[in-house]
């Protein structure tokens, strides 16, 4: 699987599965965080939060995981996608199965006001990731 990455600025981009082989590479191209928004064992065969951090820890990566299942986003995913960004030290890959809830989460967490989160999803439009739901959370931000 060779590694698919949207750039979503210059500090962040998103993916869908990373697999461990794909650290290194990950590291050549300049990332210095991986952030895993897939839960363990949200389908069969995929690598687990483990394998991935063991595989980033390998490659000299920063890793920090903030699982989100389909359908459960709250405040605390927010929140906490607030505090792994307030770390980073350079540029971060955050991944999950499509990229999608990786591109809400940060979306959700980086948009100072609404008329910027509309942004960010146009912007995402244009990138092919649909986040328009991410408007409907921010009510509860």
């Amino acid at each position: 699987m060779a590694l698919v990455e949207t750039k979503v600025d210059d500090h962040f981009a998103v993916s869908p599965q990373i697999e461990p082989g794909e650290l290194p590479t990950l590291a050549e191209a300049g990332y210095t965080m991986v952030i895993n928004n897939r839960p363990d064992f949200e389908e069969p065969g995929q690598p687990t939060s483990a394998e991935i951090e063991a595989a980033a820890h390998a490659a000299g990566l920063t890793y920090r995981s903030v699982p989100l299942a389909n359908g459960a986003l709250s405040p605390a995913h927010v929140e906490a996608t607030r505090q792994v960004l307030g770390e980073l030290d350079g540029r971060a890959l955050a991944y999950c199965r499509s990229g999608t809830r990786s591109y809400v989460l940060y979306a959700l967490a980086t948009a100072p006001s609404a008329d910027a989160l509309a942004a960010m999803i146009e912007d995402a439009a244009a990138k092919g990731y649909d986040i328009r739901g991410a408007m409907a959370a921010a009510a509860w931000l």
